[in-house]
């Protein structure tokens, strides 16, 4: 049974058209949200299509370029072979004091010596105080083949077997200065004329300097 209020309520001319405006108030609200509704799935797709055009336009990150080992370049460059320089007559002589004797200037200098017994001679080099390359009559492989070990043909064998070694170790240019009052004895002219005869070249050339 509807109360006593309803029964009004459905009686009274206002009441019933307040209830059917609100009706209609109601069923245009809905047509909107249903409107907005379908607008916002109408647009959802093409949102979805914009995102994908655009991630798919963007350019793929490349990874960074790394240099590999054999195209790194060292920063300091260290001459593993510098007979390169001293043949070009480009590496530094070590000049010296001008008072010095022997002087200095020089990639490998010879030194010739005989004393009463034997004859020695040897080949230095400029950055080591040991020599590189000797000869010397006290060798057994020399002294046997000779009657004296300081004859002057004792030194023209010392001369031929030093520039063999010389040869061999890839030595053919040495600065050699004599001393002045043995320069001229015979001794010292049959070794000179050994070594020059084995290819050895008794001078070296004078050192160039890049931009000069």
């Amino acid at each position: 049974m509807l109360s006593e209020c309803q029964r009004w309520r459905s009686t009274c001319p206002v009441c019933e058209v307040n209830t059917a405006e609100e009706e209609m108030a109601l069923s245009g609200l809905n047509r909107s949200v249903r409107q907005l509704l379908g607008q916002i799935q109408r647009c959802r797709p093409v949102v979805a299509t914009n995102q994908t055009a655009r991630c798919l336009s963007q350019e793929a990150s490349q990874p960074e370029p790394s240099a590999d080992d054999n195209e790194a370049v060292n920063p300091t460059f260290v001459n593993r072979n510098p007979r390169n320089l001293e043949q070009m007559a480009l590496a530094v002589k070590d000049r010296g004091w001008k008072t010095t004797w022997p002087h200095r200037q020089f990639y490998h200098r010879l030194v010739f010596s005989r004393t009463q017994h034997h004859v020695t001679a040897q080949v230095f080099s400029s950055s080591s105080p040991v020599p590189v390359l000797t000869c010397s009559t006290t060798e057994w492989a020399v002294k046997k083949e000779l009657a004296s070990t300081r004859c002057v043909a004792a030194c023209q064998a010392v001369g031929e077997v030093l520039a063999h070694r010389c040869q061999q170790a890839g030595i053919t240019r040495m600065v050699y200065r004599a001393i002045p009052w043995t320069y001229r004895s015979d001794a010292v002219q049959s070794f000179r004329a050994a070594m020059k005869g084995g290819g050895i070249t008794l001078s070296e050339p004078r050192r160039k300097y890049i931009g000069t």
